[in-house]
């Protein structure tokens, strides 16, 4: 089992950088996928960002050219860097793994982005 600590949310003005970690540690074979996603409040989870064990990223629309994910797969650690954040980026951050087909996820890191 991969148990996932996050790190790294707060309190941010609008126009302003957080950056988020999530280190892993358990039971690891091989990570294949790590990621962010996001959950405001009366909304569903939401994608933000993949890496693969390979360094292939994907980003919702929304973020894309403000947040870059990186990954450090000797550490088993995944981060995202968020820049120029807006109101709208408020949310309850998730770190999210996957291995051997079998989802884990963080309990979640608060992210506020005031206007």
């Amino acid at each position: 089992q991969v148990h996932l600590t996050e790190s790294g949310g707060g309190l941010v003005q609008a126009g302003g950088s957080l950056r988020l970690s999530c280190a892993a540690s358990g039971i690891i074979f091989s990570i294949n996928v790590m990621g962010w996603y996001r959950q405001a409040p009366g909304n569903q989870r939401e994608l933000v960002a993949t890496v693969t064990s390979g360094g292939t990223t994907n980003y919702a629309d929304s973020v894309k050219g403000r947040f870059t994910i990186s990954r450090d797969n000797a550490k088993h650690t995944v981060y995202l860097q968020m820049n120029s954040l807006k109101p709208e980026d408020t949310s309850v951050y998730y770190c999210n793994a996957v291995q051997l087909s079998m989802d884990s996820w963080g309990k979640g890191t608060l992210v506020t982005v005031s206007s």
